[in-house]
């Protein structure tokens, strides 16, 4: 139930990282490939599928056990990282503590989010007097203050509201609105009648039954509060935006002033919404979605009483059942996990305590990891790799020949005010208003939910803090956000395996270097450039050379389109555009980099290797992963990464030196044509 907003804003996260850079040539000397020889399949044909010519020995050491429904490199280094988090988490809750001090608040709330026996023994008891609040609710007046309270508490009924960067005045936070209130998360999962899909909706009824029985529902009351649930969750469907849709900052932008909302959806009680979370001064406020929030309150106004309370104690039963006993989370997972992203076993239960601490008390926990696992020579390094990739993607923008020299200088500028961060921040989170008691589990996460939402909402009308990280450092990640033009890469994944002290440049290059380079390219892909320098989203592109861009983008979006990646089941191209496009720069990007930081020093060839295949080999063994069919049609339909495989096979065909370093000619399956690859960055 922990709430997190920050997938509201528009971080363009890439799921995987590293860092590094070169010594002198004696030292270039003793360094190793970097490439471990088992992780190849030499089986495969690297022409006809590389990611398998690539990864194919890792995948076979590395077979998915139940826990997981994908497990890749990342998720490798995820698991190292949870360890390290636990021993920290661990020695703290061997002992007292002083009372609100930070290391009492680390410890108890581990202490009292793997006691089983205590949640066991609570039952539903913690969530009992929520629900009855809901149940007492006489007339449709009282629901926005309903709403209201139920998200500050970490639910998300009908719509969500938050706090970010104004997108035409990024300097300026703003109150926003987004679509929200649909527990299977994509609106195909309500509107789509394949079998599959249709499948999954049978399961979820099943789930809505389960809870509401285990809520102490009898089963006719739950059967009937499980239609209604369905039909309100249905019409939220058919109003909000797909996937694709909402990457469209420009249709995003709706901002009215607070009178103008008033009067555009004058049959929603805003004074008393807004009174209930503590904004009592609203001048302005942005809606996302304008068609998705007219009928989530065309439902509040015309569905029955009785069947909006049951929508919004489903709401509330949904999001607390991983923080209650055995029985609502084992009910959670066999729908969430096991249906639809097809895990088979749930975490071990000290791995979700760490979790929990991390969800709720990140950047306490992160300052003590930075302080034991984080060398700080790693930042400087990073900082040193950062500006020799800024320089390549320069080189680049300026002799691209399909832009124009007046954009071309405008973006140069943009690449220039990159906001850099690594490591960790410079000022660390103050978490003392938060209280970690003995009384239930569930009781501090609601706390720890409403303390997050009054963080969040403390922001509006105020300055952006650009100094304020949106991942904690020991996250296994990296981000580009267009409204501060920043890159940023947390501690947590500038390790081995992604970067080898160890091995030279044509390693370090081809995996932490991509890496960067990706994030760079976010600044210039679909969305992101159409933020300029300052993170305001606004034109600066001129017509022709916009028009230039988007015709290039178009050859991507046609060849992620033509990727099947089940049988009868096609890739997103739309939906994975600017991952694609960020994949596509990356590579481009640290190239080119690469090049030019060995161009007086030519590396050797090593294990049978030549410094350009084991650049590609690096990019390519960050995607190593397996997955299962299931959470391979879950991502098709969410998310906007391409799958591992296809981060491989679909972006390298693009890539000149790639085909000039492993031979690849017309008669392997993956060769494209020329006139037929994405030429943009």
């Amino acid at each position: 139930m922990n709430l997190k907003m920050h997938y509201y804003v528009p971080f363009l996260a890439l799921c995987v990282l590293s860092t590094g850079c070169n010594g002198g040539k004696t030292q270039e000397q003793k360094l190793t490939a970097g490439i471990d020889i088992a992780n190849l399949d030499t089986t495969a044909s690297l022409g006809n599928d590389f990611y398998q010519y690539a990864c194919g020995g890792w995948m076979k050491a590395h077979p998915l056990t139940g826990e997981y429904s994908r497990f890749g490199s990342f998720d490798q280094l995820a698991e190292n990282n949870r360890e390290q988090l636990r021993e920290l988490i661990e020695g703290l809750a061997k002992e007292s503590h002083e009372a609100g001090s930070i290391a009492q608040k680390v410890g108890d709330l581990y202490k009292i989010a793997i006691d089983s026996v205590k949640r066991n023994k609570d039952g539903f008891a913690p969530l009992k007097p929520y629900l009855d609040k809901i149940s007492a609710v006489k007339s449709k007046a009282e629901l926005p203050v309903l709403i209201a309270g139920l998200q500050e508490s970490g639910a998300a009924p009908f719509f969500a509201l938050y706090v970010g960067a104004d997108d035409k005045n990024s300097a300026m936070n703003i109150v926003q609105t987004y679509q929200s209130g649909l527990s299977m998360g994509e609106k195909e999962y309500y509107l789509d009648n394949d079998d599959k899909t249709k499948a999954i909706r049978e399961k979820y009824k099943i789930y809505v039954v389960n809870l509401f029985k285990l809520a102490g529902f009898d089963p006719a009351a739950a059967e009937k509060a499980m239609g209604q649930v369905l039909d309100i969750e249905t019409r939220l469907a058919k109003a909000s935006r797909s996937r694709v849709e909402l990457r469209d900052p420009q249709a995003n932008y709706n901002k009215l002033t607070y009178d103008e909302l008033k009067k555009q959806y004058a049959s929603y009680d805003w004074d008393a919404y807004f009174s209930t979370v503590g904004l009592k001064d609203l001048k302005e406020i942005n809606i996302g979605q304008p068609a998705f929030v007219k009928e989530a309150v065309t439902i509040i106004n015309s569905e029955p009483l009785d069947a909006q309370l049951a929508y919004l104690q489903w709401k509330l039963l949904d999001a607390s059942a991983s923080s209650l006993s055995d029985e609502f989370y084992a009910a959670q997972f066999d729908f969430y996990s096991k249906t639809m992203a097809g895990i088979q076993e749930m975490r071990p239960r000290w791995k979700r305590a760490v979790s929990a601490v991390d969800g709720m008390l990140g950047e306490a926990v992160g300052q003590m990891y930075v302080e034991k696992y984080f060398p700080a020579a790693a930042k400087e390094r990073m900082l040193a790799l950062v500006r020799n990739l800024q320089t390549a993607l320069g080189e680049r923008i300026r002799n691209v020949d399909w832009m124009s020299d007046e954009t071309k200088a405008k973006a140069k500028e943009k690449l220039s005010a990159f906001i850099i961060k690594i490591g960790y921040p410079d000022k660390w989170r103050d978490y003392s208003a938060l209280e970690i008691k003995d009384d239930s589990y569930f009781a501090n996460v609601i706390r720890s939910n409403k303390f997050e939402y009054a963080y969040m909402l403390g922001k509006a009308g105020k300055p952006v803090d650009r100094t304020e990280w949106g991942m904690t450092p020991q996250t296994v990640n990296a981000y580009y956000n267009p409204t501060t033009n920043e890159i940023c890469f947390p501690a947590g994944i500038l390790q081995y395996p992604f970067f080898d002290m160890n091995a030279d440049d044509a390693f370090n290059y081809g995996a932490i270097g991509v890496v960067i380079g990706h994030e760079m390219t976010h600044g210039f892909d679909d969305q992101g450039r159409q933020y300029d320098k300052d993170g305001n989203l606004k034109e600066w592109w001129t017509e022709e050379d916009a028009k230039r861009f988007n015709e290039r983008a178009a050859v991507m979006v046609a060849h992620f389109d033509s990727i099947e990646v089940a049988p009868g089941v096609h890739a997103n191209g739309k939906l994975t555009l600017g991952e694609n496009i960020a994949d596509y720069g990356g590579l481009q990007v640290a190239f080119q980099a690469f090049r030019s930081a060995t161009a007086g020093k030519p590396l050797e060839e090593k294990e049978g290797l030549t410094p350009e295949q084991r650049f590609f080999l690096a990019y390519a063994n960050v995607w190593a992963g397996n997955i299962r069919p299931e959470a391979i049609l879950l991502r098709t339909k969410s998310d906007p990464h391409s799958l591992g495989k296809w981060r491989v096979n679909g972006a390298l065909p693009q890539i000149s030196a790639w085909y000039d370093a492993f031979h690849i000619t017309e008669k392997d399956s993956l060769y494209l044509p020329e006139g037929k690859r994405v030429h943009i960055w």
